[in-house]
């Protein structure tokens, strides 16, 4: 055997040896029949196995909410959050990172989806990429991530280099890494600053992480950003009150946000939102204080944004 060869072979066993440690790419007993049932069968076996997925997020709560708080301080000082990684998971960072946009109303930079191997792994996959440490590192430099930014690397078995090299280069400069990974024990976490891992066992196909280990990551990634949000004030109650009404559809869903809000009729949420540039986060305001849009801004801007603040300023005051 040459010296290639054995090179070969040595890494080969090593990453054999590492798969055997990993949960998620161990076999579920659960369903070593799989292949002999019904289509019917087959997807309440997946069903039953996607049912323990919230309830191994639950245990990581507390980490989930320490990550979420960080991501609030680093928008609050100008910073942004960074999703890290690859293939599927790279995937879920982006998806997330794009929804910001029209749900938010964020500035377009505020949330950012990296994958490793660029934009094309979106859709196939780049051979190699995954372990392309130096790629992780090239990524963050050129988006500038700096010391303000939140780090959050992704990956189901938690020993991805792309995703281990970007938490390093995280830390070294003074960001905040948070790792999410799948797996009780994942390298990535002892290269991180807050470690969140949601255990959800093998996959119902083997290897798959796709399944449950994907719906893991996206509550996940759902719960840093929705939780951020609200606390920098993208909502009112429940309410996603700061959609900016782009496209018809968006429109409609603002008019029925400033009508649950503020209990008014369609006609004056839509004359609201008019006034209001489609801001329905300004058009509300409005309705419940009877300020004009300029001063209905002011009060606002005074706020830091926070609606419900804004609307007690404005009872406080009268």
């Amino acid at each position: 055997m040459n010296s290639n060869s054995q090179q070969e072979n040595n890494v080969t066993d090593q990453l054999l040896s590492q798969l055997e440690t990993i949960t998620s790419e161990c076999r579920n007993p659960n369903t070593l029949d799989i292949d002999l049932l019904s289509t019917r069968q087959i997807v309440e076996k997946i069903n039953r196995e996607d049912h323990l997925v919230a309830g191994v997020v639950g245990k990581a709560l507390d980490n989930i909410a320490m990550a979420a708080d960080k991501i609030v301080e680093a928008f609050k000082q100008g910073g942004r959050l960074v999703y890290l990684g690859a293939g599927t998971s790279g995937r879920m960072g982006i998806l997330d990172a794009v929804e910001c946009l029209p749900t938010f109303s964020v500035p377009a930079g505020m949330v950012v989806g990296i994958i490793a191997g660029g934009d094309k792994a979106i859709k196939v996959a780049v051979e190699g990429a995954e372990d392309d440490g130096d790629g992780a590192i090239r990524d963050l430099k050129n988006i500038g991530f700096c010391e303000k930014d939140v780090l959050v690397a992704i990956a189901a078995s938690g020993r991805t280099p792309y995703a281990i090299s970007g938490l390093e280069y995280a830390r070294a400069i003074g960001a905040v890494a948070v790792a999410v990974a799948c797996n009780k024990g994942a390298p990535m976490f002892e290269a991180a600053d807050i470690a969140i891992c949601a255990e959800v066992g093998p996959e119902a196909l083997t290897g798959s992480t796709r399944m449950k280990s994907g719906t893991a990551q996206k509550m996940i990634l759902n719960m840093l950003t929705t939780a951020s949000m609200i606390r920098i004030g993208k909502s009112y109650e429940n309410l996603m009150v700061d959609v900016n009404a782009s496209n018809e559809k968006l429109r409609a869903r603002a008019i029925r946000i400033v009508m649950q809000a503020s209990g008014c009729q369609k006609e004056v949420a839509a004359q609201a939102l008019k006034l209001a540039g489609n801001s329905a986060k300004l058009a509300i305001l409005m309705v419940l204080t009877g300020l004009g849009a300029q001063d209905a801004k002011a009060l606002l801007d005074k706020n830091h944004g926070f609606l419900r603040a804004s609307v007690e300023d404005k009872q406080g005051n009268d």
